[in-house]
């Protein structure tokens, strides 16, 4: 691309082609299969900072209840980087475990040159294992779309397949073996590309009071229920259960993340080739999470190709030792020369 066109230029002239259908959905991931595990490799990241995220107005930093902090550009020579469908940090928004829809880790540290990020290093890259310590994909299981933390223990959600996997990460680290937990009923009905697309944790150590406390829920993309909402589950205590997510405009689930509040922040996003692509997210109370209900909030962030957007995927928030909130999104490129891997971060404003 080159530096007299702006971003909504580029992505629109891609849509006319229908170059960039998976910023609506992910598309199918054809990969060889492996027959045995690969070792843990080093990799180098290189990053090239965005200045800004409204490519009209650099003076432009608010977006709804979001500041704009900063932002990076992220590219590797490794043949497998890319395809990021999920993340999660530390407590320090420095270390993270990001997951590809190939069915590979990436662990590492975000570096920071005050507020901004500068770059990405310690980075190492590995095949996700399945419980006979073979490779998922040697399986023919792909799409790992999305990922949850509990202190020591990992979840992955994996679309088409509809599993749900359990590691030890923190006995293993990226050598753990994926067992797969119980599918809750319907599970296996979802669309094989609509299927399971964000996974969270509602811990027990930060959410105590909370009846949600020690459950995990699971979000499909686009799993569309009688009402034409989208179908979620909450996984854990007596028996799984289910609950929707109130549909409109189009978007689909892309990920989702909790707030130290206890309210649950939806990622979502939409694609058209007739130019209705975008972003947001939404923000909705815990509390109101109980079985069968259909829940719904305010928008809080919602951005078009006038902004600095691509197909994000994942997104999670820590808490700055000055107080700030700040919530990082990540965008899968699809291994795509027209999209890119996005890592940007926001203040949220209360």
């Amino acid at each position: 691309m080159t530096a007299h066109l702006t971003r909504r230029h580029f992505l629109t002239v891609a849509a006319s082609a229908a170059a960039l259908p998976s910023l609506a959905r992910a598309q199918p991931v054809l990969v060889p299969a492996t027959p045995s595990a690969r070792a843990p490799v080093s990799i180098e990241i290189e990053a090239r900072p965005i200045p800004a995220f409204d490519t009209r107005d650099r003076a432009h930093t608010r977006f709804g209840s979001l500041q704009y902090r900063s932002g990076l550009v992220l590219t590797s020579r490794y043949k497998d980087f890319g395809g990021i469908s999920g993340l999660r940090l530390d407590d320090k928004g420095e270390g993270f475990i990001a997951i590809s829809d190939k069915g590979n880790w990436f662990t590492g540290k975000i570096a920071y040159s005050g507020d901004a990020m500068v770059g990405i290093v310690d980075v190492e890259a590995a095949p996700m294992l399945g419980a006979d310590g073979r490779p998922i994909t040697a399986r023919g299981w792909y799409d790992t779309e999305s990922i949850a933390v509990d202190g020591p223990t990992v979840y992955i959600g994996l679309e088409r397949v509809h599993q749900i996997l359990k590691f030890d990460f923190g006995r293993d680290g990226v050598r753990a073996k994926g067992e797969p937990i119980p599918q809750p009923p319907g599970m296996r009905k979802l669309p094989s590309n609509g299927s399971l697309e964000a996974l969270v944790m509602v811990r027990k150590d930060r959410f105590k009071s909370s009846p949600l406390a020690g459950m995990l829920l699971a979000i499909s993309e686009r799993g569309l229920d009688s009402a034409g909402n989208i179908s979620a589950w909450i996984i854990g205590g007596r028996a799984p259960s289910s609950f929707s997510v109130r549909r409109t405009k189009n978007f689909d689930i892309s990920d989702a993340a909790l707030l130290p509040s206890g309210d649950l922040l939806l990622l979502e996003r939409k694609f058209s080739l007739f130019g209705d692509t975008g972003v947001r997210i939404r923000r909705i109370p815990l509390a109101s999470i109980v079985p069968d209900a259909v829940i719904d909030g305010p928008t809080i962030f919602d951005a078009d190709l006038g902004y600095e957007i691509d197909n994000f995927e994942g997104l999670d928030v820590h808490v700055t030792p000055e107080g700030d909130t700040v919530l990082t999104l990540i965008s899968d490129d699809n291994f795509s020369m027209l999209q890119r891997t996005l890592l940007m971060q926001f203040t949220l404003l209360e």
